[in-house]
């Protein structure tokens, strides 16, 4: 199965990127899945500019097309996600926008992080619109308070409290992608 792992955050000085560092590794040893990455700030995709609506899957611009094909190959997800203002970041609901039949019958996990509510609020917002593309959220998450101090010389250092709510949380979605594949047959 094929993990895609979906950094959030476009910011300069980001931290999305050193967590996501710290992630990969643990999410490779992981027997089920495959990983790919997806990295927003590099797909750069444009406000939302495809003129029809994602269902009918008539895209006209060549990102769509790429971001389509990289979001349909996947199995399952996991965003990595800060809270900017108790919200999600605006690249990645803008990455929700651009398709939809894509998006459905998979699961998705959270590495969210921030401040004194880890993030929280951020993956909180993005289950509404997940059910709504067919998306399964998952409970389990890693959840990363005061991220800041866990960082070291540009580096994320997870704790290992941490590294088990990883591997609990890849556990369930190598349930729940096995699960959902007869709906995405």
């Amino acid at each position: 199965m094929k993990l895609l792992v979906i950094l959030a955050s476009t910011r300069p000085g980001r931290a999305c990127l050193p967590i996501a560092n710290w992630f990969l590794p643990i999410a490779k040893t992981h027997a089920a899945f495959e990983i790919e990455i997806a990295d927003l700030l590099e797909i750069a995709l444009p406000h939302i500019d495809e003129p029809g609506h994602p269902r009918f899957q008539k895209y006209e611009h060549e990102h769509t097309k790429k971001w389509s094909a990289t979001v349909n190959a996947a199995d399952a997800f996991v965003v990595v996600l800060p809270e900017y203002n108790f919200a999600a970041p605006p690249a990645l609901l803008n990455a929700f926008d651009y398709l939809f039949k894509e998006w459905q019958y998979k699961p998705a996990g959270f590495v969210s992080y921030g401040g004194v509510s880890g993030g929280l609020r951020s993956a909180e917002m993005v289950k509404g619109t997940m059910t709504a593309l067919k998306m399964m959220p998952l409970p389990e998450a890693v959840t990363i308070p005061f991220f800041a101090q866990m960082m070291k010389d540009g580096k994320f250092v997870g704790s290992e409290p941490l590294v088990n709510a990883a591997h609990a949380m890849l556990d369930e979605l190598a349930r729940w992608s096995k699960a959902l594949a007869s709906l995405r047959a």
